[in-house]
């Protein structure tokens, strides 16, 4: 080692033995130190915060599981009511012919029954005319009315 090394090393040693004695060294550890502190804590705050943030997500994850099942269950349900309803429509519907089935059966006897009757008194009417025509014939004077008109309500009596 040349002189000129010695003497910087000698100067340095000094200079450091400077700063000791003046108590430079005490600022720069307090500095150091307090800088380890902050970075500390906020490694911590840090950690805190990543904490905080799993747990949101978790909820979150929670939350949406709980959405589609609440999704999953509605739509079911939605299925199963139009299912009902649609029996439901569908058993209506069945009853409504069933009875308009009856009603249009029961407006055709009912029309057979009044074609019978109307049948029967054209027929009682065009008996008594005949009847009366016959009777007209074959008998006169007073008797033959009296006779004629008995006859008459007899086969009207007896055709309704």
């Amino acid at each position: 080692m040349g002189s000129a090394e010695l003497w910087v090393a000698v100067a340095f040693v000094i200079f450091m033995a400077i700063l000791a004695k003046a108590g430079a060294f005490s600022g720069i550890l307090r500095s150091l130190d307090s800088r380890g502190d902050r970075i500390r804590t906020e490694l911590e705050e840090a950690r805190r915060l990543r904490e905080e943030a799993q747990k949101l997500v978790a909820e979150y994850q929670r939350r949406q599981r709980e959405a589609e099942a609440e999704a999953e269950a509605i739509v079911t349900t939605a299925k199963l009511e139009a299912e009902r309803l649609a029996t439901e429509a569908k058993t209506k519907l069945e009853d409504m012919i069933a009875r308009r089935t009856k009603m249009a059966e029961q407006k055709i006897a009912q029309a057979e029954a009044q074609a019978v009757a109307d049948v029967r008194a054209a027929a009682a009417e065009v008996a008594a005319t005949a009847a009366e025509g016959l009777l007209k014939a074959q008998v006169v004077g007073q008797t033959a009315d009296r006779l004629l008109d008995a006859a008459v309500r007899d086969v009207k009596a007896k055709l309704n």
